[in-house]
């Protein structure tokens, strides 16, 4: 159960950040009405919050976090940016969650 916990929060903590990174780029390359800063900076103070809460040493919450955010991404590729991931897109993600899961399972052992 811990683990599925921990996925969840790295997976809240990914979305924090793209949407807090997604809103400015709205505003500075599509148009976007400079009111979206406000929700971004939200965002990314949720963001660090959350980064707050994982249970291990910070260095090691960056490196897992890493291959879960990639993953993220190309998820938000596909439902918002409405691009379809390609293969190599899916494998590389699979190559990251594999190094996140040698880091997260070696954590538990160290």
């Amino acid at each position: 159960m811990e683990t599925i916990k921990l996925l969840g929060l790295f997976i809240g903590t990914a979305i924090a950040e793209i949407v807090g990174c997604y809103l400015p780029y709205l505003y500075l390359k599509q148009g976007g009405s400079p009111w979206l800063i406000v929700p971004a900076a939200l965002s990314l103070g949720l963001f660090v919050w959350l980064l707050s809460l994982h249970p291990t040493a910070a260095g090691r919450v960056y490196a897992a976090y890493g291959g879960i955010y990639i993953g993220v991404a190309i998820v938000w590729l596909w439902l918002i940016d409405s691009i379809k991931p390609s293969l190599t897109d899916w494998l590389g993600v699979f190559v990251c969650l594999l190094g996140t899961l040698i880091i997260i399972l070696g954590a538990k052992n160290s």
